[in-house]
C-alpha cells in the first residue's frame, strides 16, 4: 500500500461534534495519526464516541478530566510531541482551562494550534452561543438559499459546520503546518464559520458586482429561477436535476425534449423564465424519473436524476468508483479526495475504547497511568 501523504503528522483532537470531529475525521483519512481527547472523567460513559459515526473513524480516544491538574499537565506532555490540536469551545475556554495557545505553543513552538468557532475568536458575537443556521444567516448565506416568494431553506449543516468550518479548518491548518516545517514557527488558525461560509458565496458577490446576481432569492440563474437549472418532480413521485446552462448543453436539451418554440430561443432572458418552467414542470410529470434517466441517456445535457441514501450507494458510478464504503457494518461515504502516488486511510470505526493502551504508546508509565484514574 502507498503511504498516505499526512503520514507522520500527529495530531490532538479534543473532542466536540459537528465540524470539529469531520475536520479530525479528514486528517485521518488521509494518513494523520488522529488522538482524541474526550473530557468525560476516566470510566465514565462518553458523548463523543458513538461507534456509528463516521465523523469519528479511523483515529484513537482517550479520557482525561480536564478539571483535574494531573490531567491538563498530561494534555500538555502530549502536545509537546504533536504536530497541532484541534479544539471548538467558546473562546476563553482553552485558556481557561490552561491549554490556550500562549501555554501550549511555549510549550512546542511548531504547533498548528486549530481553533473552530462559529463567530471567531474575536468581535462583539465571539462570545455568543450559535449553530451552523445562525452562523450562515449572519454571513449572508442564509438569505440566498430558497425560493422565489419563500422564507430562506437552510442546506442542513452542510455550508456552515462542514464547507464553511471544518474543511477550512483543515486547508488552514495544512497551510500552517506546511509553514511550520519550512520555519519550525507554529500559530494559531482562527477558523469561523461565518467567515467560511461567506467566503464561499464569493462568485455570487462577483456576479452581483457585475449585475448579474439579485438580492431577492429565488430570482437568478443558480437559485431556481432559471427553467434549464432547477428539479423537477416525475410521474412516480421522483426527481429529477437539470443543469444546462451552457449553449451546447441547452441545445442538446431542447432537441433531445422537442421544445421547438421560439420561446425556448431566449435562454438568458428572466421575462420567458415563468412561463418556460411551467412548460417543463408538465413535461416532466408525463415519465417517471428511471424513464427520463434513459430517455436523456447517452446526450451532453447535464442531467441527473435525485437519488436518496441507498440509491447513491448503489449507483453504478459510485460503485465503480468506491464512493461509498462499509465499515464495522456502517454504511458511509469513502475517503476523498484521492491521490496518484498516496492512499487514503480505509474507515475504522471507533470501537472500545482502552485509555492505558494509548497512553503507553504516549509514553506514559503504569504508575502515570494510574494516576490519571485508568
Amino acid at each position: 500500500m502507498a503511504t498516505p501523504p499526512l503520514d507522520g503528522i500527529r495530531v490532538i483532537e479534543f473532542a466536540g461534534i459537528g465540524p470539529g470531529p469531520f475536520a479530525g475525521m479528514m486528517l485521518a483519512d488521509h494518513g494523520a495519526e488522529v488522538i482524541r481527547i474526550d473530557r468525560s472523567k476516566p470510566g465514565t460513559p462518553s458523548l463523543t464516541n458513538d461507534a456509528k459515526d463516521p465523523l469519528l473513524r479511523s483515529r484513537k480516544s482517550i479520557a482525561l478530566d480536564l478539571k483535574d491538574a494531573d490531567a491538563v499537565a498530561a494534555v500538555r506532555r502530549i502536545v509537546r510531541d504533536a504536530d497541532a490540536i484541534i479544539e471548538g469551545f467558546r473562546p476563553g475556554v482553552m485558556e481557561r482551562l490552561g491549554l490556550g495557545p500562549d501555554v501550549m505553543l511555549a510549550d512546542n513552538p511548531r504547533l498548528v494550534y486549530g481553533r473552530m468557532t462559529g463567530w471567531g475568536q474575536s468581535g462583539p458575537m465571539a462570545p455568543e452561543p450559535g449553530h451552523d443556521i445562525n452562523y450562515i444567516a449572519l454571513s449572508g448565506v442564509l438569505h440566498a438559499l430558497g425560493r422565489l416568494g419563500e422564507k430562506p431553506t437552510p442546506p442542513i449543516n452542510l455550508a456552515g459546520d462542514f464547507g464553511g468550518g471544518a474543511m477550512f479548518l483543515v486547508f488552514g491548518m495544512l497551510a500552517a503546518l506546511l509553514h511550520a516545517q519550512r520555519t519550525g514557527e507554529g500559530q494559531v488558525v482562527d477558523a469561523a464559520m461565518t467567515e467560511g461560509s461567506s467566503l464561499l458565496m464569493s462568485m455570487m458577490w462577483g456576479f452581483r458586482a457585475m449585475g448579474r446576481w439579485r438580492d431577492e432569492r429565488g430570482t437568478n440563474l443558480l437559485d431556481t429561477a432559471a427553467p434549464f437549472y432547477d428539479t423537477y418532480e416525475t410521474r412516480d413521485g421522483g426527481y429529477v436535476a437539470l443543469g444546462a446552462i451552457e449553449p451546447q448543453f441547452y441545445a442538446e436539451f431542447r432537441r433531445v425534449a422537442a421544445l421547438d418554440d421560439a420561446r425556448w430561443d431566449r435562454q438568458m432572458d428572466p421575462r420567458g423564465w415563468p412561463a418556460l418552467k411551467d412548460e417543463l414542470t408538465a413535461l416532466f410529470l408525463t415519465r417517471t424519473r428511471d424513464e427520463w434517466v434513459a430517455f436523456f441517456a447517452g446526450h451532453d445535457i447535464c442531467f441527473a436524476p435525485v437519488l436518496g441514501f441507498d440509491e447513491a450507494a448503489a449507483h453504478p458510478h459510485n460503485v465503480a468508483r468506491g464512493a461509498f464504503v462499509t465499515a464495522d457494518g456502517v454504511q458511509q461515504p469513502a475517503p476523498a479526495p484521492r491521490y496518484s502516488a498516496s492512499s487514503t486511510v480505509a474507515p475504522r470505526m471507533a470501537g472500545t475504547r482502552d485509555d492505558a493502551a494509548v497512553l503507553r504508546d504516549l509514553g506514559f508509565d503504569g504508575d502515570e497511568i494510574a494516576a490519571l484514574g485508568h
